[in-house]
């Protein structure tokens, strides 16, 4: 599966700065929120939703990549959200790494089963070193973006993404 199939550039924000990783999911809440087309849908229950599921067990995937995920009540398509953090968070990874990357997934309720080997091959593409080196190394959210078209590009491929010198 392709980043871009389940993202879209209104989805990104980068170099945000969150508390925790409550205020965190918090703010996932009130961008989906406006997303999801339901009178009694909340960013409340988004946080919750979320908020349960990483009880049941850390998302941290590590190399300071995290990737929560919930379950929406209803709808026809998941939605992604991606954030760049200027200020790592403890995210209680096993690695024990602050996570810096954060690509939530809220896919609804009926569609949950068809999901689970679509998340954990996005969750392997999200650790690659390179792929995080220049998402970390993104001055935009329009720049971010476009290392995730690349990448989903030239999936499969052994291709490399260009990396800036410094």
């Amino acid at each position: 599966m392709k980043f871009t199939t389940l993202l879209s550039p209104e989805n990104i924000r980068q170099g945000m700065v969150y508390s925790s990783k409550k205020t965190m999911f918090e703010a996932i809440g009130r961008i989906v929120e406006k997303q999801v087309v339901l009178d009694d849908f909340s960013s409340l229950q988004c946080f919750s939703s979320l908020f349960n599921r990483e009880k049941l067990g850390c998302t941290g995937l590590g190399n300071g990549v995290a990737m929560p995920r919930a379950k929406l009540p209803i709808g026809d398509k998941p939605i992604a959200i991606f954030l760049q953090l200027s200020e790592p968070l403890d995210y209680e990874a096993i690695d024990k790494r602050y996570v810096d990357l954060v690509f939530a997934v809220l896919i609804p309720e009926n569609m949950c089963s068809q999901y689970v080997a679509i998340l954990e091959e996005l969750s392997q593409r999200l650790t690659e070193k390179n792929l995080c080196k220049q998402l970390r190394a993104a001055q935009s959210a329009d720049e971010i973006w476009q290392i995730f078209e690349f990448a989903d590009q030239n999936y499969g491929e052994q291709i490399e993404l260009p990396i800036e010198q410094d």
